[in-house]
C-alpha cells in the first residue's frame, strides 16, 4: 500500500462531505427522539441489535419511513434464519418503500440460521422476488479482528456484484482511508464509498466502543495524535469531548476526486444525534 501524501483542505470540500450525511441509529426506545434532532428526509441507517435482532431492525425501519426518512436497515446474515426469513424482511421493507439496504455479516460468532456470510445473504436476495435500488456492503480500512487482509479482500471481490456502494468501519485517521480506497481501487473495484466517521460524544464512551468494535489501531491514532501530553490536552480542551474536525477536513481534499469516489459520510452517532448536528450545523456558520 503505497503512502498517500495529503492535499490541502478546502471548505468546499468539507461541505461537500458534511451536507447531506447518513445517520446511524440503533434500534432501542431512544430511536424515536433521535429522530427528532435530523434534518427533514435525512437518510438514516439502521442497526442490527444483538439482543432485538432484526424485529427491531425492520419495524423501525418502517416507523423512520412513514415519518418520511429515507431508511437503510441493515440486514445482517448472521441474524436472518432462513430464505423465508429473508424473504418476509425483504417483503415488509419493499412494501414500506425501503430502497436501500446494507448487508454485513453482523456481530455474531455463530449464525442463527443458514446464512454464515455476508455474500451468502447476497446471493439468496438475488434469487428472490424483491429489489433494492442501493445495496451496501462493509469495508475495513484497518482489517478485522478476526479476518485476514486476502480474506477480506476476496470476501469485498464476491460481494461486489451484488451491491452498488461500501461503507468504511469507524476509523479515526483520514490517511488509512485514503490508502484503504487506493487499494481497493488497484483490486478493481470501483464502488463509491461512504467513510464512516463517528459522532460527537465524550471520549471516555467513543474509545470504549472503538475498542468493542475493533478498532484498536484507531484508537492509538487518537491518543497519539499529539503526543500523550496533547491527548490529554485535548480532553480537557474539549470539555471532554470528541469531535470529528480534523477527520473530516483530512478526507476534504478527496471528496470531488473522482478516483476516489467518496460520495458521503456515514456518521456512526451511537443515538447521539443532537450533538453531533449541533457540530454539524456549527462547521457550516464558521
Amino acid at each position: 500500500m503505497v503512502a498517500v501524501t495529503r492535499p490541502p483542505a478546502s471548505a468546499d470540500g468539507v461541505a461537500q462531505l458534511l451536507a447531506e450525511p447518513r445517520f446511524e441509529l440503533m434500534p432501542f426506545d431512544s430511536f424515536a427522539g433521535e429522530m427528532d434532532h435530523l434534518p427533514e428526509g435525512a437518510t438514516i441507517a439502521i442497526t442490527t441489535s444483538p439482543q432485538l435482532r432484526l424485529d427491531a431492525t425492520v419495524e423501525w425501519a418502517e416507523k423512520a419511513a412513514e415519518r418520511g426518512f429515507d431508511v437503510s436497515p441493515h440486514v445482517a446474515a448472521r441474524y436472518v434464519r432462513d430464505e423465508d426469513h429473508l424473504d418476509d424482511i425483504a417483503r415488509r421493507l419493499t412494501a414500506a418503500g425501503v430502497t436501500d439496504i446494507f448487508v454485513p455479516g453482523g456481530d455474531r460468532e455463530e449464525p442463527i440460521g443458514e446464512f454464515d456470510s455476508a455474500y451468502a445473504l447476497l446471493d439468496a436476495l438475488s434469487e428472490l422476488d424483491h429489489e433494492f435500488d442501493e445495496v451496501g456492503i462493509t469495508g475495513y480500512p484497518e482489517g478485522h479482528e478476526f479476518l485476514d487482509d486476502a480474506t477480506l479482500a476476496d470476501a469485498m471481490q464476491r460481494k461486489a456484484p451484488y451491491a452498488t456502494y461500501i461503507v468504511t468501519q469507524l476509523c479515526y485517521d483520514p490517511e488509512t482511508v485514503v490508502e484503504w480506497v487506493e487499494d481497493v481501487r488497484d483490486r478493481g473495484v470501483d464502488l463509491p464509498v461512504e467513510v464512516g466517521i463517528p459522532g460527537v460524544m465524550k471520549y471516555e464512551k467513543l474509545l470504549g466502543i472503538s475498542r468493542k468494535v475493533g478498532v484498536g489501531d484507531s484508537v492509538k491514532f487518537l491518543q497519539k495524535t499529539t503526543g500523550l501530553l496533547g491527548f490529554v490536552r485535548e480532553l480537557v480542551g474539549s470539555r471532554g469531548k470528541y469531535t470529528p474536525d480534523d477527520l473530516v477536513e483530512g478526507l476534504a481534499p478527496y471528496a470531488d476526486d473522482p478516483h476516489y469516489d467518496i460520495r458521503g459520510l456515514h456518521v456512526y452517532t451511537f443515538n447521539r444525534t443532537a450533538d453531533t448536528e449541533s457540530w454539524r450545523y456549527g462547521v457550516f456558520d464558521e
